[in-house]
């Protein structure tokens, strides 16, 4: 399921981690993205997947459903979008789809960030989003 954005992005080095995606116009507050690129498959064959897989975690997901998104497959630029403690946009889960919206204005060539939440890394991986007030671990 590759998904059209609705504002145009950059994937591009990040100061965060790796790549990120980067607005290439002003983005005004409280607008969708668009939906994050990927597979939807069971929560057993991301569990599987997610053995297998060698270097960064692409995988959403979806509390009490029993499912999660591939983002690793049908990529689109939402994918990397990185985790900040103070981010400007957040993600939504619902109707088996992953969707992004705006916190509040983004500034052209802004990357774009959002608090992931709670992760498979149990807190014991350190958070390197600079952010004011950072949690430190995601």
């Amino acid at each position: 399921m590759k998904t059209t954005l609705r504002f145009p992005l950059q994937v591009k080095k990040s100061r965060i981690d790796g790549k990120g995606a980067f607005a290439t116009t002003h983005i005004p507050g409280r607008k969708k993205l668009g939906n994050m690129g990927g597979e939807i498959i069971s929560f057993r064959e991301a569990r599987r997947r997610v053995k297998n897989q060698k270097g960064r975690v692409f995988m959403v997901e979806f509390d009490n459903e029993d499912i999660a998104l591939d983002a690793s497959v049908n990529v689109n630029e939402l994918r990397f979008i990185n985790h900040s403690c103070s981010p400007n946009t957040y993600m939504r889960l619902c109707y088996r789809k992953v969707e992004f919206y705006t916190l509040r204005p983004v500034r052209k060539g802004e990357e774009l960030t959002c608090n992931y939440g709670e992760t498979h890394h149990d807190g014991k991986l350190p958070c390197r989003c600079g952010a004011p007030g950072c949690k430190g671990f995601l």
